[in-house]
Formats: C-alpha cells, structure tokens, sequence
C-alpha cells in the first residue's frame, strides 16, 4: 500500500503547477494524510485505551486540517474523488469515535 502512494506522490511531481493539475499537484499531501489516518483508525485496537483516545483527536485534527485545507484549495469545489476519500475517512472516524462511547459506557 505504502509503495502506491510512493507512485502517487512521485507521478504527482510530472503534473503542471498551473490550473486543475496544479490543484491535484498541491493537493497530495492532504490527499495521502486522508488516506493515512483511514489506514490508522483501522489499527487502534493495536493501541493501549489511552494512546486511541489521542489517536482519535489527532485523526479529528488532522482530519479537520487537510479537508480545510482541500476545500480551501479547491475554492469548495473538490473533485468528486477526493470529496469521496474525505467521506471515506469521516465515516470511519464516526465509527471509531462510537466504538470508543460504546467502550466507555461499558466500562
């Protein structure tokens, strides 16, 4: 997985500065941070209680700050795809957030 956001970001590096692609070509940091803290909250069983609980606000966080940082870029106008892969870690980070309420009223 890892050796295809390497592709990604080392293709990004042919794409214009300028116009739509210029847009794609600042947008891949954020684009690869989204997908990190996707792949992340997958693995916060791997985590002791405490490190998931700052786990889940530094993904609130940086979730927060790279979509910011997308719509911003995009002038809120974010390409489809990438609006998908923002859906995609919100959904999860839902999940993980109620997992950690269900957790805590059993406890």
């Amino acid at each position: 997985m890892l050796g295809r956001w390497v592709d990604f970001a080392r293709s990004a590096t042919a794409l214009s500065t300028e116009g739509p692609a210029g847009l794609l070509r600042a947008s891949v940091t954020d684009i690869i941070t989204l997908q990190a803290i996707w792949f992340a909250l997958g693995h916060l069983s791997d985590l002791s209680t405490e490190e998931q609980a700052i786990g889940l606000d530094r993904a609130q966080l940086l979730l927060d700050k790279h979509r910011a940082s997308l719509h911003s870029r995009f002038a809120g106008k974010v390409p489809p795809q990438i609006e998908e892969v923002i859906a995609d870690v919100e959904t999860k980070l839902a999940e993980a957030l109620a997992g950690e309420r269900l957790g805590d009223a059993g406890a």
